[in-house]
């Protein structure tokens, strides 16, 4: 017969755990350069900007110090999504099955 009861309890204990992934996503970092290395940006895996660095030596160019850092943003957030979409896929496993055409990580955008 079916158990409502445990399959709620199923639900519930899905809910905390992917609760919890999200919550380690910010664990997650990449930096991302551009200009060879005159730009740098980090972010983590909830796509939250953490550092900008910038070369003293392009400071007074301020067209590309924005044209530099707008390149490192977005380079550093591409590499962010796909290691935050590895970790998610590794951590929810046991939670949600491999259904083809799925992706578990448009859940946590």
């Amino acid at each position: 017969m079916f158990d409502m009861m445990k399959m709620m309890g199923k639900v519930k204990e899905a809910q905390e755990k992917m609760k919890k992934i999200k919550d380690q996503l910010d664990t997650i970092k990449v930096e991302s350069e551009s200009g060879a290395g005159l730009v740098k940006v980090e972010v983590n895996g909830k796509k939250e900007v953490i550092s900008i660095k910038i070369d003293e030596s392009i400071i007074n160019e301020i067209e590309m110090v924005e044209d530099l850092t707008v390149a490192a943003v977005n380079k550093a957030l591409k590499e962010v999504e796909i290691k935050s979409n590895e970790f998610i896929k590794e951590k929810t496993g046991d939670i949600i099955p491999n259904i083809p055409g799925f992706d578990i990580g448009n859940i946590f955008k």
